[in-house]
């Protein structure tokens, strides 16, 4: 998931250095919200991670 956020941050990066302002608000916004999910998914797992360990 980590890697969909970065390929779409590249094409934002990409689409805003030629001008293509809305493909490049459209492609950052989507990177942003994938990349808070990657970090949502990464206290999840290392929460479980901590209970399993613990019992």
């Amino acid at each position: 998931m980590l890697y969909y956020a970065l390929v779409f941050l590249v094409v934002a990066l990409i689409a805003g250095a030629l001008g293509f302002s809305g493909v490049a608000g459209a492609s950052a916004g989507i990177a942003q919200i994938l990349f808070f999910v990657f970090l949502a998914f990464l206290v999840i797992s290392l929460v479980a991670g901590l209970f399993r360990r613990a019992s």
